[in-house]
């Protein structure tokens, strides 16, 4: 790009862009190279000047892939950024920021050629350009895999190089660089299951890296470093006008900002800038190497370190078993996964160690502050109207994974909180984080239920709810009330979907020519929905009624409700328990008499239940249910972090329309 490259429109007349992907082969030790990598122009601050900067080089990137097969031009360039890259942790101690300035331009370069040649040809031609040798002017397979060395080189400088201010755009850059690397998977509609670069990173030279990267990915994740002050580090420009004009963190072409085209099918929508772009895009890279599929004969090594790493307070040996194995501080993670739950990123990522490191959910049960952790996540569940429907389930699941652990389901009940301010339905002045819970779940049930009318995360709320019922402890008075409101917008729906199912079934005997609704179907969903909230209320009088006052006041206020299901033979059996509650506080309050006031109501519940013969309350086994992720999860899970890198990774674009593994709405 040179000295003189001042704006973006100038790079398609660019003398030394034009050289590079011209048709004449440039030494690795030509002084060109020098005179390239000492470009400056304004960083492009908007999603419409990253495609401005597409667009600006997209011809000299076509004519590098056309000519490059001849000048090798492209692997000359990598050969410079590489023979840069080994002084460039002496350079960061020596402060010589030139060195390092230049060294980012070449990768800054190299990414956005890769980018463009990842999407225009397949992974073999694309190695065949990774594979020239000047001297004959052929490809060779004998030759020096440039690929694979680039690639380690970029581990190397992710893991090795210190984070000074002078290094924080490279360090993003070579991050960058990583996810481009693997950004063949957009380009196809299928779940790539064998790739050249999966090969690179599960084995050779680049699988010495694999917990060291994952190490510092999640370090970086933790740090939330953000990038040095504009105006740092600028060099100063030389008297003749044509000197370098650069700063690091002034910008070399790259955006602090999140490019955003909402989620999967979503419209676009504008994102808050980002506090730290490294942590972002080392958060996007490690979900990228946790998703890839496992080769033919080894398992993926990024998912090992994942699953296996433990505390840095932890000071047990590692079994001789598990590779890849690192320590890391969990109270450094803990905080950071807390403090990030606002993007689907970080909300992914918790699930990922929750569901695949028993060591991170061992040490996250045991935390005597899981509101600090379980308070965002039913917030993403509270604002679901706002949220995509995968941002959801991973709250959700973590919920139901969480729900799993007794001592978590009683805890909940213990910890108070005061002054909910964003839940707006009822002003919470005090409530439990366990009624609390209860209650953003039942809100999630009943929005589903009038508008996406999702089985799945229906299923799973209920699970949820299930799994806690046994635990329920003093309840909050409306806690209790929306349980029994939730079984009551249930009943309503029965009798609804009853009544068309008869009408139906008239309509079929006096007209044989009309296609009928399947309203058997529809009836069977809703009664095993009800019979899962029968279970969750009978689960709960029968383990704990002397704990929960409230819950057996708005079973008495809404009795009526329960009326139909005594005889019917779907609930017959679990509606002994609920039947046989009923009756005895309904008599118990008919002998107090009549206009009794609330307060008195919950004292002769309190003591009826000191009273109630506990052996006449029938036994049903344990509510317990354990999530079990979908066969093939990469079906679902690497479309998805896809869809995230495409909509946060800073400073990248993609043509929506080159995209091929997911629709995106560009409207």
């Amino acid at each position: 790009m040179g000295s003189n490259s001042s704006r973006i429109g100038d790079l398609p007349k660019n003398e030394y862009l034009k050289k590079l992907s011209g048709t004449e082969s440039i030494s690795e030790n030509d002084p060109f190279w020098n005179q390239l990598l000492s470009f400056s122009f304004p960083a492009p601050t908007s999603s419409t000047e990253l495609k401005l900067l597409e667009e600006a080089t997209i011809s000299v990137c076509r004519s590098l892939v056309e000519n490059n097969p001849r000048t090798g031009n492209l692997g000359a360039l990598i050969k410079v950024f590489l023979s840069r890259t080994k002084e460039l942790k002496l350079s960061a101690e020596c402060q010589n920021h030139i060195f390092i300035w230049q060294t980012h331009n070449a990768l800054f370069i190299i990414c956005c050629l890769l980018k463009v040649f990842i999407c225009q040809m397949s992974e073999e031609e694309l190695q065949l350009h990774f594979t020239y040798e000047e001297k004959s002017g052929n490809y060779s397979s004998d030759s020096e895999d440039l690929l694979e060395e680039l690639l380690c080189c970029l581990m190397q400088l992710i893991t090795d190089i210190p984070l000074l201010d002078i290094t924080y755009e490279i360090s993003v850059e070579a991050v960058s660089t990583m996810v481009v690397f693997l950004s063949c998977q957009l380009f196809h509609k299928e779940v790539l299951r064998q790739s050249i670069s999966h090969k690179y990173l599960m084995r050779g030279p680049c699988l010495p890296y694999t917990s060291k990267l994952v190490k510092t990915l999640l370090y970086n994740f933790i740090r939330q470093e953000k990038p040095p002050p504009p105006g740092a580090h600028v060099f100063p420009q030389q008297s003749d006008g044509g000197g370098l004009l650069y700063g690091l963190a002034s910008g070399v072409a790259r955006l602090w900002t999140v490019f955003t085209l909402g989620g999967v099918g979503s419209k676009v929508a504008a994102s808050p800038e980002l506090s730290s772009p490294l942590a972002n895009q080392s958060l996007l890279l490690l979900l990228v190497l946790a998703n890839l599929t496992d080769a033919s004969d080894a398992p993926n090594p990024y998912r090992q370190a994942i699953m296996s790493f433990k505390n840095t307070q932890d000071s047990s040996p590692f079994p001789s078993s598990i590779p890849h194995a690192f320590q890391i501080n969990f109270n450094s993670l803990y905080t950071a996964l807390c403090e990030q739950q606002t993007s689907d990123q970080a909300t992914l990522l918790l699930y990922t160690l929750l569901h695949q490191n028993s060591n991170i959910r061992t040490y996250m049960l045991a935390r005597t502050d899981m509101e600090n952790l379980v308070l965002p996540i039913l917030e993403i569940l509270y604002h679901v109207e706002e949220r995509n429907s995968h941002h959801v389930y991973m709250a959700l699941i973590i919920l139901l994974i969480l729900t799993e652990d007794d001592g978590f389901n009683r805890s909940i009940h213990e910890v108070i909180l005061k002054n909910i301010t964003w839940y707006s339905e009822r002003v919470l002045t005090e409530i439990s984080l366990g009624s609390l819970l209860i209650l953003v779940v039942i809100r999630t049930i009943q929005y589903n239920m009038t508008r996406t009318r999702d089985k799945y995360l229906h299923t799973n709320c209920l699970a949820a709810l299930a799994n806690m019922s046994a635990q329920f402890r003093s309840l909050h008075q409306y806690a209790a009330q929306r349980i029994i409101s939730l079984f009551s917008l249930l009943s309503k729906k029965h009798n609804k979907v009853l009544e068309q199912a008869t009408q139906s079934l008239r309509g079929s005997l006096s007209s044989n020519d009309v296609p009928l609704p399947d309203y058997a179907q529809d009836l069977n969903v809703i009664e095993e929905v009800i019979r899962m909230m029968l279970e969750i209320i009978n689960s709960c009088l029968t383990n704990s009624l002397h704990h929960n006052p409230n819950l057996v006041y708005a079973l008495l206020y809404k009795r009526d409700l329960f009326e139909q299901f005594r005889t019917h033979p779907s609930f017959q059996d679990i509606m002994q328990n609920i039947d046989l509650v009923i009756t005895f506080f309904s008599s118990r309050l008919l002998q107090a008499g009549a206009e009794l006031s609330v307060e008195r109501v919950l004292e002769i519940i309190k003591q009826g239940v000191v009273a109630l013969p506990k052996d006449r309350l029938k036994k049903f086994p344990e509510l317990k249910f354990k999530y079990v992720e979908e066969e093939q999860p990469e079906e679902f899970f690497i479309p998805y972090v896809w869809s995230l890198v495409y909509n946060s990774a800073v400073g990248l674009y993609w043509n929506p329309q080159d995209i091929q593994l997911f629709t995106m709405d560009s409207d």
